[in-house]
């Protein structure tokens, strides 16, 4: 029974796996002339729109900050992976470094870095850090360019 559901869905797993290497490349390329470097957020920047960030997610940075010596000077880093239930999935780290095609948008000293074709996907959004009963994490709420996802709001889909 396992392996006649496997064969029915391999297709369609694969299918949407090209697609959403597709949609990468394609933003992939589109984005590569646009390379911006250790770009602030900020209003005198008219051609960046914002990642935006909540003082809740400012709140728990300055903590983690607070709370580990090792970690001073570390960024929230947000990127844009395959996978998930929805196609797309957010993906949050502690980064200590900028890499080449970063976007850095900052509020009250906290950082958040978005490398450039995750920000394609994410532009216009917000991060916030919700504390809940079956677990506590930052995440994206207000995708512009997120079209349904699912309820645990680590993974979307993406607006064709």
């Amino acid at each position: 029974m396992q392996t006649s559901l496997f064969r029915r869905l391999a297709p369609l797993l694969a299918a949407r796996f090209q697609r959403n290497q597709n949609i990468i490349s394609s933003f992939s390329s589109s984005s590569s002339s646009s390379v911006l470097h250790h770009a602030t957020s900020s209003p005198s920047s008219p051609d960046v729109e914002p990642v935006h960030i909540t003082e809740n997610c400012v709140r728990k940075m300055k903590e983690l900050d607070a709370n580990e010596s090792s970690s001073g000077g570390k960024m929230l880093r947000l990127s844009v992976e395959t996978g998930g239930c929805s196609g797309f999935q957010y993906a949050f780290n502690l980064d200590d470094r900028f890499n080449s095609d970063d976007r850095v948008f900052e509020k009250e000293g906290i950082k958040l870095v978005v490398d450039n074709i995750s920000y394609d996907f994410v532009k216009g959004a917000t991060v916030d850090y919700v504390e809940e009963l079956i677990r506590s994490a930052f995440i994206v709420t207000e995708n512009p360019s997120a079209v349904g996802g699912c309820s645990c709001k680590s993974s979307f889909m993406v607006k064709q």
